[in-house]
């Protein structure tokens, strides 16, 4: 087995260092088959919490019930005296969790459902539950972990990431933006990758997830030394991402990008260009003011956004033809960033009144 890539293994205090090691491996090869039906399924093993997704075949894509469960196991584990840790991992299968469960919030946002509102607002209350948890909170995102997956992981003490681990936060292709704190954590990452990754959709694999900061530790799930001695993925671009993703509107990139040139440069701008307009001047300005907002104003400035997003059209449009229909062919309205206006932009960002998340 590899040893995990960084130290810091403190957190299991009457374990020795090896045997708190072993404790994790342990949890890795247990993510074989549950018999349970339930689609989160709750263990207590020694000191350890143990929280299992279990939808494997919707890729463990987070739900309100699921979001029911979680939460309040969450706040007891944190109370009780004989838990020492909280684990969460997904059930066997291709994904930790690859999102919120999309198609439920679509269906509810179009006749003006409850569901629209209560998803979000629970869900970035349990993603503010793992932010502040006081117990070491440590999830292993074993494969696909992107969107509502990674709320439920970034914001914990410890991410441990696999070879088979890939992330990404690709809202701005179905019309929405980097939500569950992506405001928070994105801007936080070295140089310009937060932007780089919010605005592209940008996946990472296996210890390229640890490389960009998003994994505090990195184990191999089989015995196996895949890529120990690759580079970060983006290495050689971390020059270009920085420079051309510095700038004080998408605009501004967009036109780097074009007088850049470069097949680098290129590639980027075709991504760009597929995005919804809208998406990506609030997720521009989600992260440029996340950087100096502390998590829990992060998740009510993405509340905010996450309703108008409801309220707009990209979103359901973004769905349609990503999951639904899946043309792959959006029809965005705006259809071009410079028709996306500052006010409509900053309309997204104003206060709910009495209906503000309040954390």
């Amino acid at each position: 087995m590899a040893a995990m890539a960084a130290p810091g293994l403190w957190w299991l205090p009457r374990l020795k260092p090896f045997n708190r090691l072993q404790v994790i491996l342990q949890h890795l090869k247990m993510s074989k088959h549950t018999d349970s039906t339930a689609e989160v399924v709750l263990e207590k093993r020694g000191g350890a919490g143990i929280i299992i997704l279990n939808r494997p075949k919707a890729l463990n894509a987070l739900n309100l019930s699921m979001i029911h469960r979680i939460y309040p196991q969450i706040k007891t584990w944190e109370q009780d005296p004989e838990t020492f840790l909280i684990i969460i991992k997904g059930t066997e299968g291709k994904a930790f969790c690859a999102g919120g469960d999309i198609r439920a919030i679509t269906e509810a946002g179009k006749v003006g459902d409850r569901l629209a509102q209560d998803f979000f607002r629970e869900e970035y209350t349990l993603n503010n539950a793992i932010g502040t948890c006081k117990k070491p909170y440590v999830a292993l995102i074993n494969g696909i972990t992107m969107g509502g997956g990674v709320g439920l992981s970034v914001h914990g003490h410890f991410r441990v990431a696999t070879e088979k681990t890939i992330f990404a936060m690709p809202e701005t292709a179905i019309g929405l933006f980097p939500d569950v704190g992506g405001g928070y954590f994105l801007p936080r990452l070295s140089g310009k990758i937060g932007y780089y990754l919010a605005l592209t959709g940008f996946r990472l694999k296996g210890r390229d997830v640890l490389k960009a900061g998003i994994a505090t530790h990195f184990v191999e799930s089989e015995k196996s030394k895949l890529d120990q001695e690759k580079e970060f993925v983006l290495d050689e671009h971390m020059k270009k991402i920085n420079s051309l993703f510095s700038a004080n509107s998408v605009e501004e990139i967009v036109k780097k990008l074009k007088q850049d040139g470069s097949p680098f440069a290129i590639k980027q701008l075709e991504t760009i260009s597929k995005m919804s307009p809208t998406s990506l001047k609030i997720t521009f300005r989600q992260l440029r003011e996340g950087a100096s907002m502390n998590l829990q104003d992060v998740l009510t400035m993405e509340y905010r956004l996450s309703q108008a997003c409801m309220r707009g059209h990209d979103f359901y449009e973004g769905v349609r033809a990503v999951l639904i229909d899946k043309d792959q062919c959006p029809r965005w309205k705006p259809a071009a960033l410079e028709e996306v206006s500052d006010e409509f932009v900053d309309d997204c960002f104003k206060p709910l009144g009495s209906n503000d998340l309040k954390l």
